[in-house]
């Protein structure tokens, strides 16, 4: 009886684990920063993100020839390069996500 309830309460709490992460992937999350976050990015985050872009692609060009002998010049483009590129001319401003904001089509009824 012990081993049959330990057993249950062991499968319960695996489904709970698999699941519950994979709800906050549903939402749509819509972002309207403020003019004081705008404000922000435009002064502080955004020249960071440049300066990160320049550094990176250097850091890039100095250990390519050991990314080229690893095989994964790619990957590091993509995280010393891209990633901060994206970051810094991609995202809107003020907004927390990379990439374009998203438009949203509403369509309207007739009556």
């Amino acid at each position: 009886m012990r081993q049959s309830l330990l057993r249950w309460i062991s499968i319960v709490t695996a489904v709970m684990a698999l699941t519950l992460p994979t709800a906050g992937y549903s939402q749509t999350i819509e972002e309207k920063p403020s003019a004081l976050a705008m404000t922000g990015d435009a002064i502080f985050a955004r020249p960071v993100l440049f300066g990160m872009t320049v550094v990176g692609a250097a850091v890039y060009v100095v250990s390519l020839p050991f990314s080229a002998l690893g095989g994964n010049m790619q990957e590091a483009g993509e995280i010393l390069v891209m990633g901060p590129a994206k970051a810094t001319f991609v995202r809107c401003l003020g907004c927390t996500r990379v990439g374009k904001k998203e438009e949203v089509v509403v369509l309207e009824e007739e009556y």
